[in-house]
């Protein structure tokens, strides 16, 4: 069986082993601060445990409702994501656009681009519904 676990701050995707008698807990993945399966994390675990079957579908879900428990009545975490969008903003302040024109790597400009659309369209929806 294949679940999310906290342990402190930080989130671990584990697995149920048993041998024997005796349960052994399979470290896959650590998540971090926020319990989010990423196509990495898939990969990764995969890549790593080949035998291994995991209901990705239903794990994600589960990870998606720890992470809204995580976040309810929980102000050092707002705290943390309102100094990430403090230094996000920051960053992109003082960010010459050049640097993306001097990009070797074109396919890591247009990442970088897109990934400011997204976020400005997640934003432009939770300031809608803060409204």
């Amino acid at each position: 069986m294949t679940f999310v676990r906290k342990r402190g701050q930080t989130y671990c995707l584990v697995h149920n082993v048993r041998r024997g008698d005796q349960v052994e807990l399979l470290h896959l993945a650590c998540l971090g601060r926020r319990p989010r399966i990423t196509a990495e994390v898939n990969k990764g675990v995969n890549a790593k445990h080949l035998f291994l079957r995991v209901d990705w579908k239903r794990l994600m879900e589960k990870a998606i409702g720890s992470l809204a428990r995580s976040m309810e009545n929980n102000s050092q975490y707002l705290r943390d994501l309102v100094a990430a969008a403090r230094n996000l903003h920051l960053d992109l302040a003082h960010m010459p656009l050049r640097v993306l024109d001097s990009l070797e790597e074109l396919e890591l400009s247009s990442e970088f681009i897109a990934g400011l659309k997204l976020l400005w369209g997640r934003l432009d929806v939770k300031l809608n519904q803060l409204r």
